[in-house]
């Protein structure tokens, strides 16, 4: 690159012109150009002219290959040096990426033991909470209990108070006829008005309990005929669907069958018209048989009345096949009388000649 353009390599070649006094119209000046020597201009390189130019000195040639080589061999100089510098940025970028990697490494051992430390505290947490949850689950059962509890227990004081309120009103009627009763009431005999009015107590008391038991006994008998009157319903129901839906199912074959059914009876319909026409024709083709039959009548068949279908056709052929024979005898006996008789009259033509 440097040859190319040094100066002292580079052909120059003056493009020189003939400085010509004009004096008189240009009516010579094609014989003026025929006396004069013209020079090429040549735009080839000068490195080539030398080298294909036969009277070039080696010497010349030798000096412009050492120039040559001094350039090629500064050149692999600059480029070794670059190369150098290059492998020495390679190598400053290679350590530099080595300590880059080593603290990536560091950073992610780092950051996976801090994962190892997260899941750790994770499962740990994951099992308090699993923990609470059931210990939570727990006592909300034992809450719930508490208060189902709870509410039979206030239940029962309600029940509790109602009786007590109810039997208030006896309490008072005791504390009231205590309070009328004489002091040595007890002194008194066994026929006294207080022990009949205690043995009507626990007649009435008796009777009650009686009552209640029976009461008690037809209120489950209720329940029960209730219960069963339910589960009659239910049945009585399912059963209905069950009969609807099969219902429903026969009523829509019905249909299909009707359908089908009225196809059938089309298709029969139909068929027996064509039945009908077949019957028709083949009685029209027995009459015309045994029409050519008594035409066409061969003794030796036998009698026609008791001739069968196959017979009779056999006949009817064999008749026809006997009249086409005799029609191509006929036929050919007139194509020999013809012929006989054209040359009867050709020798009759030659003698009247």
């Amino acid at each position: 690159m440097e040859k190319d353009s040094d100066p002292k390599y580079v052909l120059q070649v003056e493009n020189r012109r003939k400085n010509i006094f004009v004096t008189q119209l240009g009516e010579h000046r094609e014989e003026e150009d025929e006396d004069v020597s013209r020079i090429p201009i040549i735009h080839e390189d000068p490195r080539k002219i030398l080298q294909h130019h036969g009277k070039t000195l080696q010497r010349t040639l030798l000096l412009q290959k050492e120039v040559e080589h001094d350039q090629v061999t500064a050149e692999l100089i600059a480029k070794r040096q670059e190369f150098q510098k290059q492998m020495e940025k390679l190598a400053q970028r290679s350590a530099e990426f080595s300590l880059k990697e080593e603290a990536g490494r560091a950073r992610a051992l780092k950051f996976d033991r801090y994962l190892k430390d997260c899941e750790q505290k994770k499962e740990r947490a994951m099992k308090k909470y699993q923990n609470e949850q059931k210990l939570n689950q727990i006592k909300k059962s034992e809450i719930h209990k508490l208060k189902e509890e709870l509410k039979e227990l206030r239940v029962r004081q309600q029940k509790l108070q109602r009786k007590v309120a109810k039997c208030k009103v006896y309490e008072d009627f005791l504390r009231k006829l205590i309070e009328a009763l004489p002091a040595n009431y007890l002194e008194c005999g066994e026929e006294s008005l207080i022990r009949a009015l205690i043995k009507r107590h626990e007649t009435l008391m008796t009777a009650n309990q009686n009552l209640t038991e029976n009461l008690s006994s037809l209120l489950h008998n209720l329940e029960r005929s209730r219960q069963e009157f339910g589960t009659l319903q239910e049945e009585h129901d399912t059963a209905k669907v069950m009969l609807i839906s099969k219902l429903s199912e026969l009523q829509t074959k019905c249909s299909t069958l009707q359908g089908k059914n009225t196809q059938l009876e089309m298709y029969i319909s139909h068929k027996k018209g064509h039945f009908r026409n077949q019957r028709e024709e083949l009685g029209k083709m027995l009459l015309a048989i045994s029409d050519l039959a008594e035409q066409c009548c061969m003794w030796h068949y036998g009698p026609l009345k008791e001739m069968p279908l196959l017979s009779k056709l056999d006949m009817i052929q064999e008749f026809i096949l006997e009249k086409q024979t005799i029609r191509e005898q006929t036929v050919q006996s007139d194509e020999l009388e013809t012929s006989s008789c054209s040359l009867k009259e050709r020798p009759y033509k030659s003698k009247k000649l």
